[in-house]
């Protein structure tokens, strides 16, 4: 391990925050006559099996069907919904702008809201909803009524990031919180592939003839949507604490395993300063340029994809499901690296490996000539290696960001900032440049270069954070010799922020 994750010296009683213990620390002293013995014979990796079954799968089809139900709309393309609804010029790209503008502005009110209702909820309630909208969306008649759809689609799905990030870092540890947010990031890949069979399928459809494919659909897949949303409203539970499917035995024990993370699980106590410190953190703002950048890439072949391998001459039928190995590869590098880091640490060196396949895609989409369809439809595969460094970032964001409302305010910028390369990324696809689209092929891979070298310099950061950190704490502790071992329980739950706790070390 290189990320000093078991590095946590003893934090003096003085630092706790009086009166802003966390719910989980107020748990353990309601339960203190649990006895220690029988939390030691709880055995953890049956215990994380359990967490894993009753939470992981709903996570996972939430983020399946938030990929779907956000690119249904590339798949509408080749299946004539431009024609039907007048479509003309930039309108389509500004119709997949729309969805990731709305998508930023709703990550404002998250930052408060997370902080007030249950992850658990406030995920399952949004899922419900844009389920009605995905189905109403079958309803629009022209290129307004599709943008006010696609609003209200980015208001709703904005929340899919950030509650999937606080509830998989209030279940596990640092160490294993990578593989569990691969797994339901796997939902993209996944959904790139079920995709194209569904735009495969819905292209042979006709029950009425004023009914189009497209249309039903929108219909199927915001009735599954919204299905998926009631059961993860009533079955994720608003904390651990609160889990119907563990003992208090076992939550005792979860509760002393991941206090090791020092970032808390739940605490409804809004605090300013924390978004002030937020602000004012170069990790926060250099894992945001970082989700930019592959974001941008990602917009690119989440809308255009499919009219990518269509004009290289393919039909409707066959452009969709020659989309599908763009999933196969994308849940191959979000497994590789998902589980890699499980065994190797080094999240850095992972994001800068991704980068170098999105990159040779990208040069040979900018550079191949046309009649090598082969090379060019090899080039939109490898791009979506892309995808596999955003769940590392993620988990970097709620495991190295203590505080719960920092933690909230973060996990709502980083997401809040994979909008703004998606917003970017389609308008780099514009009419002038077609059917090649050169420039957008090039900003592919532009970003993705620039990605790899600012994982270096994350990287770099936290390294030296960590020795400037590690060097306080030895002259203090010539000082101010550690205090009891209480304390230093406390100060897990004590509300610090990463900045504030000086026993808290970043994961790299």
């Amino acid at each position: 391990m290189t990320d000093a994750e078991s590095k946590a010296p003893s934090v003096g009683a003085q630092q706790v925050a009086s009166g802003n213990q966390d719910d989980a620390w107020r748990y353990l002293q309601d339960h203190a006559a649990v006895q220690q013995a029988d939390v030691e014979s709880v055995d953890l990796q049956q215990l994380r099996r359990k967490i894993d079954w009753n939470i992981v799968p709903l996570m996972f089809c939430c983020y399946t069907l938030q990929f779907i139900d956000k690119v249904i709309i590339n798949y509408a393309a080749v299946m004539g919904i431009s024609a039907e609804l007048n479509l003309v010029g930039n309108d389509f790209s500004n119709v997949g702008t729309s969805f990731f503008i709305a998508y930023l502005i709703a990550e404002v009110p998250n930052t408060f809201l997370l902080q007030k209702v249950p992850a658990g909820k406030w995920l399952g309630a949004n899922v419900i909803l844009w389920g009605i909208v995905v189905a109403a969306t079958a309803g629009v008649k022209n290129y307004t009524t599709l943008v006010v759809a696609r609003v209200f689609l980015g208001l709703f799905e904005a929340t899919i990031g950030p509650s999937l990030m606080l509830i998989s870092s209030q279940y596990y540890t640092k160490s294993e919180q990578a593989p569990r947010f691969s797994i339901w990031y796997l939902g993209l890949g996944v959904g790139q592939i079920l995709g194209g069979l569904i735009s495969f399928a819905f292209q042979h459809v006709s029950l009425h003839a004023s009914l189009s494919g497209w249309r039903i659909m929108f219909i199927v897949l915001g009735l599954i949507t919204s299905l998926i949303g009631c059961l993860t409203f009533f079955f994720i539970p608003d904390t651990p604490m609160k889990a119907r499917f563990l003992s208090e035995v076992e939550k005792v024990a979860l509760l002393k395993h991941i206090s090791s993370n020092k970032t808390g699980i739940w605490n409804t106590k809004f605090e300013i300063k924390q978004i002030i410190e937020a602000l004012l953190d170069p990790q926060l703002w250099l894992l945001t340029l970082m989700v930019i950048l592959q974001s941008v890439s990602s917009g690119v072949v989440t809308t255009y994809s499919s009219t990518l391998i269509r004009n290289l001459g393919f039909s409707p039928q066959h452009s969709a499901l020659l989309n599908m190995p763009s999933g196969i590869v994308s849940i191959f590098f979000t497994l590789l690296v998902g589980f890699g880091i499980r065994r190797a640490s080094h999240r850095w060196a992972w994001v800068f490996m991704c980068s170098i396949p999105g990159i040779i895609g990208g040069g040979l989409m900018s550079f191949l000539p046309k009649w090598d369809t082969a090379g060019l439809l090899i080039g939109v595969y490898l791009v979506n290696a892309i995808v596999a460094p955003l769940p590392i970032i993620y988990h970097w964001t709620a495991a190295n960001c203590a505080g719960y409302t920092k933690r909230a305010f973060a996990s709502a910028l980083v997401a809040g900032s994979f909008s703004v390369g998606n917003i970017i990324g389609p308008q780099t696809f514009q009419v002038k440049d077609a059917p090649d689209y050169r420039p957008a092929k090039i900003a592919v891979l532009a970003t993705q270069a620039a990605a790899g070298v600012l994982a270096i310099v994350l990287f770099i950061y936290y390294v030296w954070e960590n020795k400037r950190r590690d060097a306080q704490t030895n002259v203090q502790a010539e000082i101010d010799p550690p205090s009891d071992e209480s304390s230093v329980k406390a100060v897990d739950w004590s509300g610090l922020t990463d900045k504030e706790n000086s026993s808290f070390r970043y994961v790299y």
